[in-house]
């Protein structure tokens, strides 16, 4: 595995994971599974998570960064937002969620200082993840595309012309993971 010290992680947000309650197991699932994966990356020099708030992977990597398993590699994580309020028209079970997560980041900052305007706040965004990082980490299935298809397809771009890597996690991967593990 190529050292990667900081990695841009994202992948599908909760409801097309068709996750809706806070205590549903494939929460615990994704967590893991992505606990595990830091866990090697650590292992050959990882020591930044980048991710946004996003409601789904983007919250439960940050919940992974923080599991005991991951204390002794120091690893930190930053949220980045691409544009202020980003949360503003979500109810207020989920704003709490998010502000529950930013205090658990190493790092928070906002791109845009205004609220949203237009695409262009999540493409200034999507550069910014890809001149930070060295390599994305994704929850995603191109055959079954949902919003996270506008990162990968920025991802792809970017890879045309800079050496970066990335690694997709499928449902086949999450369900291998989950037929090897009793505690499931």
């Amino acid at each position: 595995m190529k050292s990667i010290t900081n990695l841009w992680v994202t992948g599908y947000r909760a409801y097309e994971l068709g996750i809706f309650t806070a205590n549903d197991p494939k929460i615990k699932i994704i967590t893991t599974y992505l606990t595990r994966t830091l866990q090697n990356y650590c292992e050959h020099g990882l020591k930044w998570v980048l991710t946004g708030g996003q409601l789904g992977v983007e919250q439960y990597v940050v919940q992974a960064v923080k599991q005991p398993v991951l204390a002794p590699y120091q690893l930190q994580v930053a949220i980045l937002l691409p544009f202020q309020n980003m949360q503003q028209r979500w109810n207020e079970k989920n704003q709490q969620i998010f502000f529950q997560t930013l205090q658990r980041a190493d790092f928070c900052q906002i791109l845009s200082t205004q609220p949203y305007q237009n695409p262009r706040q999540f493409q200034t965004w999507q550069s910014f993840m890809l001149h930070h990082t060295q390599g994305s980490l994704l929850v995603y299935d191109p055959e079954y595309p949902g919003k996270t298809k506008y990162e990968y397809q920025a991802i792809q771009q970017y890879q045309a012309h800079v050496p970066y890597d990335l690694q997709l996690i499928d449902m086949y991967d999450l369900q291998d993971f989950v037929d090897d593990q009793p505690s499931f």
